[in-house]
């Protein structure tokens, strides 16, 4: 089974998202704070998807996946942001971070399962 990082700063949301995805079938979810939180439990350890939000404090999500992407072990893998950031504007700036995806809040599970189980088949 895959290995799942979520980096969001609402306790709550990743609370949702865990249990979204643990009902999906992805019981190895790691969860992190902020974006500083989410590349130091990258570093650490291999995560095979990250679910990150954008806006947070001490490093943000799209600063977090041009991180990422500089590691070779990251450098592939799938990222989903996960945001209520819809512009244009900030998608082509996710995509251009590297972002494999973008998901607006509020999230429907079986949507997120979706877009989880779609770049976790690549």
């Amino acid at each position: 089974m895959a290995k799942l990082l979520i980096v969001d700063d609402s306790t709550m949301l990743r609370d949702m998202l865990n249990y979204a995805l643990n009902e999906g079938g992805y019981t190895d979810v790691v969860e992190a704070i902020d974006g500083v939180d989410g590349l130091e439990k990258a570093k650490s350890s291999s995560f095979d998807l990250i679910i990150t939000d954008v806006n947070m404090p001490n490093m943000d999500g799209l600063t977090l996946i041009g991180e990422l992407r500089k590691l070779p072990e990251y450098a592939s893998k799938p990222i989903l942001v996960l945001t209520t950031e819809r512009s244009d504007e900030m998608k082509a700036k996710g995509k251009a971070a590297g972002a494999t995806g973008w998901i607006v809040k509020p999230f429907v599970p079986e949507q997120l399962l979706k877009a989880v189980n779609i770049v976790l088949s690549r």
